[in-house]
């Protein structure tokens, strides 16, 4: 039987996932992507290029390493724990020649539209009309994996800015922002305390007269260094936590105590940041900088703007400043598919996808969309996860619900999250970083039973589940399955420290002992009665 064929709209990271995972299940990829080089969101221009993302020349990532690295290809241990966009394309980089990726990509190819075939009830296949030198051409694909992720499209509601069309500076979307050097003397204002506004008003304040960051509803802002210098992302992002903060009791709880500890670092009243709502309601701000910008008056918060004038801004607390010279709209983005003939409707940043992946209404799950989430973490492996279970369902080695039971799920979720997030275009795709990973894990299946690994391995099983929530879990067992999954596992402590290592003062960074194999059971133990008293106290106040 020939192989299914599967387009893969887009080449960044969720693309090259997507091959690799066509590849495992003995699918035929074919990966179309418009632009002349691999990395997507990741890969730095000089000027913005129409229809893909685009980053400013200073972008780090908010997401350590040992985080956001695809579950069998660890990043070198020598690269550093939150890594600059070039290190990012570099792995990306090797990560391709490893698997042999770039052979499968079709550069400077454009897909103009895809449409059902005439016999799609049958077949599930799809005509796909692609652009290169302008000169169209036609296929017909079993499968669609698209992966052209949600910063491409600059939400710039302007309507919502009395005045703009009198202002004489200039104005733009921080998408059109690479870094700082025109702002040199100048007064800025920037708009939004998103990750890039507050990044932009930052880095500008360094050379600007005066940068003035204006916030409609403020912001918890995190840093990415946690207690002792440790990556942030590797304390918060672990199952003793999340098994935890299911239960609105305790969540309530570590949110209280989160908020006192960021407020230990810097008072966001007092600086005019905070906001109304808990830290579990927004997506949080990551930045290392801005308190003191903002204590050195480099930078000055300010609230909602009101009014533009031809060289002024107005607020809303009544403050006015004169003789502004640019303003950056740092206002996020919005989310579609053109190509796609209609067959997923984007409203306001609203979508209807099962697992926030596959249209719930087609005859045939033969589409998908991959890395559509904004996750409380690392979008790579993610995005890898989700391919694995797509090509898996591709193949008919998964199945999919009935269409009214996707339809629930899909109600479910959207009801949950309006539960819990401030109503914002941002927080429409939002997903728990381990509970979402382990919801996709359990579909292919590559998920595993804490308690049976605490018996069987219970060093590794301490690690899982009191140490971060790395990648490598996914690929202890099941489809897929990588040998070194365990090991990487039990060293990744040592490729945390590598970088560090450059001047090394004394013996701080040793290793401690690993607990013995009867105090992880009785601690697994213990923390296993424990949710279920806090499961019998939730039910019993609700």
């Amino acid at each position: 039987m020939a192989k299914k064929r599967i387009a893969v709209i887009g080449a960044g990271a969720s693309g090259l996932v997507s091959i690799k995972s066509c590849l495992e299940e003995d699918l035929e990829p074919v990966c179309f992507e418009m632009s002349n080089d691999i990395g997507g969101l990741w890969r730095f221009e000089e000027k913005p290029e129409a229809g893909r993302a685009s980053i400013y020349r200073s972008v780090i990532i908010n997401t350590s390493k040992e985080m956001m690295c695809f579950s069998d290809f660890p990043i070198p241990d020598d690269f550093p724990n939150y890594m600059h966009n070039t290190k990012i394309m570099e792995y990306f980089r090797q990560y391709a020649k490893h698997f042999d990726l770039l052979k499968y990509i079709r550069f400077r190819t454009k897909v103009c539209n895809i449409s059902k075939s005439p016999d799609f009830t049958e077949t599930g296949q799809w005509n796909v009309i692609t652009e290169t030198n302008e000169k169209q051409e036609s296929s017909v694909f079993d499968g669609i994996m698209v992966c052209t992720g949600h910063h491409t499209n600059a939400y710039l509601p302007l309507h919502s800015f009395p005045g703009i069309e009198k202002f004489k500076g200039r104005y733009f979307h921080s998408r059109d922002y690479k870094d700082p050097i025109e702002f040199m003397g100048k007064r800025v204002v920037v708009v939004g305390t998103g990750n890039s506004g507050v990044d932009i008003a930052v880095e500008i304040s360094q050379v600007a007269s005066q940068v003035f960051l204006s916030t409609r509803r403020g912001a918890w802002i995190m840093n990415r260094i946690w207690d002792n210098g440790e990556p942030q992302d590797l304390i918060l992002n672990r199952r003793i936590f999340s098994s935890f903060f299911k239960y609105s009791f305790f969540r309530r709880c570590i949110n209280h105590i989160a908020q006192q500890k960021m407020n230990k670092k810097f008072n966001h009243a007092m600086y005019g940041l905070r906001p109304q709502h808990s830290l579990c309601n927004q997506h949080p701000t990551i930045n290392d900088d801005l308190p003191n910008r903002i204590i050195s008056g480099r930078v000055i918060v300010k609230p909602n703007i009101k009014e533009f004038t031809e060289t002024s801004v107005l607020f809303d607390n009544g403050s006015k400043e004169d003789n502004i010279d640019f303003v950056i709209f740092a206002t996020g983005y919005s989310f579609s598919f053109p190509f796609l003939d209609n067959c997923i409707s984007v409203i306001d940043n609203q979508v209807s996808l099962y697992k926030y992946i596959f249209p719930p209404h087609l005859e045939k799950p033969t589409l998908a969309i991959i890395g559509l989430v904004q996750p409380l973490g690392a979008i790579m492996p993610i995005a890898e996860l989700q391919a694995r279970w797509v090509t898996r369902v591709f193949k008919g080695l998964c199945k999919l619900p009935l269409a009214s039971d996707m339809l629930e799920d899909i109600h479910f979720k959207q009801v949950e999250m309006a539960k819990r997030y401030v109503r914002s275009p941002r927080h429409t795709i939002q997903v728990g970083y381990i509970d979402y990973m382990d919801e996709i894990a359990a579909l292919i299946p590559v998920n595993f039973n804490i308690w049976l690994l605490s018996l069987t391995d219970p060093k590794l099983a301490w690690q899982v589940f009191f140490g971060p929530c790395t990648p490598y879990q996914y690929r202890l067992q099941g489809p897929g399955k990588w040998d070194n999954a365990r090991k990487t596992i039990l060293t990744q402590r040592e490729r945390i420290l590598k970088p560090f290592m450059t001047r090394v003062a004394s013996n701080s960074l040793s290793h401690s002992k690993q607990p013995s194999v009867f105090k992880a059971f009785v601690v697994v133990a213990l923390v296993t009665a424990l949710l279920g008293w806090f499961e019998t106290l939730s039910s019993f106040i609700m």
